[in-house]
This record gives structure tokens, C-alpha cells and sequence, in this order.
């Protein structure tokens, strides 16, 4: 068994239950982490043989750019989009984080972790 990492996406949202952050928006990151059985590929080196970290990329950018109020519901968004897409994957795990939330001080970021 093997972890698939992709670490540190980056992606400016609209995500939030304030008004101001549905209109001006900030950046978010994202750590996807994927339980795989890599035997085949490593043996043949073959991409279709293994989950492909661009489709990954593609299933998470396009669950960021559907707007939500709350992390909670983005992060299972895109866990689940996720477990349909890549069946092989038998563990998920994401790591979600808002920088600079608006809550009145300097705080470097929220976040929030989930898995299947």
C-alpha cells in the first residue's frame, strides 16, 4: 500500500457565510492524501496503472469553484467527488484551510481535516 500526496494546491474562492467574503473572496490550500495499492504501476510505469495526480488536481479545483458557505460542505464535496472518481483510492484523506479568515485579529488560517 502506498500514499499519493498532492500538497499545497492553492485556489482564490468565494467560500464563507460573510457577505464581504462572497464578494471579495481569499486564498485557500489543500492537502489531498490517497491510500493506493500501486503494485501495478510500480512494475509496468505506466500513469494508467496508477491515479493520476492532474485528474486529482482537475476533481478539487472544480469542487473549489462551486461557492459554499461552509468548509464542512466543500470538503465533503470534494472528498466525495473523489471517492467516485478514483475507486482505487480505499482511503482519502484532505486537509482544507482558509487563509486569513475575517475574524477580527491576524490569524494565519482555519482548517479543517476530513476523510472517507
Amino acid at each position: 500500500m502506498s500514499i499519493i500526496s498532492i500538497e499545497g494546491m492553492e485556489f482564490f474562492a468565494y467560500h464563507g457565510c460573510f457577505k464581504e467574503e462572497k464578494i471579495i473572496g481569499t486564498k485557500f490550500r489543500i492537502d489531498i492524501f490517497l491510500e493506493v495499492d500501486t503494485t501495478k504501476a510500480e512494475q509496468t510505469d505506466n500513469l494508467f496503472d496508477t491515479i493520476n495526480y492532474q485528474s486529482v488536481y482537475a476533481v478539487v479545483k472544480n469542487g473549489m469553484d462551486t461557492k459554499s458557505n461552509l468548509l464542512e460542505h466543500v470538503g465533503r464535496r470534494i472528498l466525495n467527488k473523489i471517492q467516485a472518481e478514483f475507486s482505487e483510492a480505499l482511503h482519502i484523506r484532505l486537509k482544507l484551510r482558509k487563509i486569513n479568515p475575517p475574524l477580527g485579529g491576524k490569524i494565519d488560517f482555519v482548517s479543517l481535516e476530513m476523510e472517507t
